[in-house]
């Protein structure tokens, strides 16, 4: 059975077809049905259909769902491929187009089943889902009328040179499969295959950091690339001009996101994949790392009826599992809550989620006015990145609608002269901003290897820090953490709250370092100073926070009187 299947199951649930009540009577009767599983169980009890069955797995596998019961057979396709593979990895060839092949599969996401018959039929494969008692069916209907067309000596002559293909091929494909596996089982977010004169380099992005691993031989580097094409169902000969593209990975007993990014280079094409667990768990809003008065403005943000909340950082720094915290708290059945992302990368059930599709004109705005039609109570816009979407945007946080998005700014007052820049006016910011969150994630200390430590004389004074009231950790590393003295990574934040006096300071066009001041003077804790927090309590170091904070400016003027340790109260 698929790993997918939990996947499924929540989606029926979310479309009303089942109850939970029936899947956990089905998850008891599983053992006794006709195949074992959740799936055969709920068919044998009526409470699903085969195929309803089969569209919410083409849901789930993203590919078309093709019913069979008025399918005309063709027995030219069915002569394309050996009966005895089409059995073994239960697929029928239903039409040709050109150089691509419509091949009706019980499991689309089996990739090495699209490998042999890609290797069988030396053509591009577009799977689609069927039935599978409606595709049984159709396969032994097909190689009966196909008759000794399917096992004749021209066929098993043909069959030689497959085998040869495949078991040349067996290697790069266990290569690709390996490299990505243990990605994901070290958590690493990035994996980067990089092409040099004489040698390849593999380095996955653990924790923000590039690590090199052992990879494949320089020679390996153009059937690797290959390969990761056709699983990304890129153009194969294209290699002069950047790609991309996606699929999905099945690994230890769960789907991952694969985004691929392909460019050339004066050494060969140069790959980049982003590993994404759509079905990871999210945190709740009290387990993100803030300070008590952070979570509780933020919460207060988040669940105004209507406006904006805006999160701000760089690439990399968290922004969309924080929107997607919040979201999940908003998420309930009495709200209508649609996301409009680039791409999507988590999904959440009753949750609409939009894919910006720039080749069809489906961008951030258009999808932004089409959703305001769909009567949404919660949007989620994966960023603001134009005049023409962040007016849109304001417009809708005025119109009684709950806005969540990101910018790229430095800090959380920024974000005022950036929407300025976008042509918003300062009294439609002021009646639609309930708050701006600023932040980085910083590398956790590895609680295997932790041990107090008395940190660099230079950035206690740097940052304010008394040593003699605070609990300073460092990892001289560890196998579990790989010699890093790190492991895992934790949020830094500053959160602005759009009271009265900093309405009546954007509206008289105070600049950024005016409204920083002002915040900070209202309460707001600066981004630095809470990375100095948490590395007071050992939950990073010193040197952590002086490296995202390379650039800031710490305010003058401010006394920063530190805390005891043991006053500080944030999750771990």
């Amino acid at each position: 059975m698929a790993n997918y299947d939990e996947f499924v199951l929540n989606l029926l649930l979310e479309q009303g077809k089942l109850t939970p009540e029936q899947v956990a009577k089905a998850r008891r009767d599983a053992g006794s049905s006709r195949e074992g599983s959740v799936h055969a169980a709920l068919v044998e009890q009526r409470l699903v259909t085969p195929r309803e069955l089969a569209i919410a797995r083409a849901v789930v596998c993203e590919v078309p769902f093709v019913g069979l019961d008025l399918y005309e057979i063709d027995v030219q396709n069915a002569a394309l491929l050996p009966r005895t593979l089409a059995e073994a990895v239960r697929a029928c060839v239903l039409f040709v187009m050109g150089r691509s092949v419509v091949v009706g599969m019980v499991d689309p996401l089996d990739l090495s089943a699209i490998d042999r018959l890609r290797a069988a039929l030396k053509m591009d494969i577009d799977p689609v889902l069927c039935e599978p008692a409606e595709l049984s069916a159709l396969i032994d209907r097909a190689y009966s009328l196909a008759g000794a067309r399917s096992v004749g000596p021209a066929t098993v002559e043909a069959s030689r040179p497959v085998a040869q293909r495949t078991a040349e091929e067996e290697p790069i494909i266990a290569a690709v499969n390996q490299i990505i596996t243990q990605a994901a089982s070290e958590g690493a977010s990035d994996v980067h295959i990089n092409p040099d004169e004489n040698e390849l380099t593999l380095r996955f992005r653990i924790d923000g950091q590039l690590a090199v691993r052992q990879g494949p031989s320089f020679a390996n580097h153009p059937a690797i690339v290959q390969r990761i094409k056709v699983m990304a169902n890129l153009d194969l000969t294209q290699t002069r001009r950047p790609q991309d593209g996606k699929f999905r990975f099945p690994c230890a007993g769960r789907l991952l996101d694969v985004r691929v990014s392909i460019i050339p280079t004066i050494c060969g094409e140069n790959v980049v994949m982003r590993l994404l667990n759509s079905g990871g768990a999210l945190l709740d809003v009290e387990e993100l790392g803030f300070a008590p008065a952070v979570s509780e403005a933020f919460i207060t943000a988040v669940e105004h009826a209507h406006g904006m909340m805006l999160v701000t950082g760089p690439t990399g720094s968290g922004k969309t599992t924080t929107l997607y915290t919040a979201l999940k708290r908003l998420n309930k059945p009495q709200r209508h809550c649609v996301t409009i992302e680039d791409p999507v990368e988590i999904r959440l059930p009753l949750v609409r989620h939009v894919q910006v599709n720039t080749e069809i004109g489906l961008t951030f705005a258009t999808a932004l006015r089409s959703i305001l039609r769909q009567d949404p109570d919660v949007i989620l816009l994966g960023e603001i990145r134009d005049e023409e979407t962040a007016r849109i945007a304001v417009q809708a946080a005025l119109t009684g609608h709950m806005v969540l998005s990101t910018l790229h700014t430095n800090d959380a007052p920024g974000a005022i002269a950036r929407l300025i820049d976008f042509k918003c006016p300062s009294f439609a910011i002021n009646a639609a901003l309930t708050a701006v969150l600023a932040q980085r994630l910083v590398r956790r200390v590895c609680p295997d290897c932790a041990a107090p430590v008395d940190p660099e004389a230079s950035l206690s004074e740097r940052f304010g820090c008394n040593a003699a009231t605070s609990q300073f950790r460092s990892g001289p590393g560890c196998q579990r953490c790989a010699g890093q003295g790190y492991r895992g990574r934790l949020g830094v934040y500053e959160l602005m709250a759009i009271d009265g006096p900093m309405r009546v300071a954007i509206e008289h066009g105070s600049s950024s370092a005016d409204l920083r001041k002002l915040a900070i003077a209202r309460g707001m804790i600066p981004l630095w100073r809470d990375g100095v927090n948490k590395a007071m309590i050992g939950q990073t170091t010193l040197e952590e926070v002086a490296r995202v904070a390379a650039g800031m400016e710490l305010e003058d003027g401010l006394e920063f009187a530190p805390t005891d340790a043991k006053n500080l109260r944030m999750s771990a």
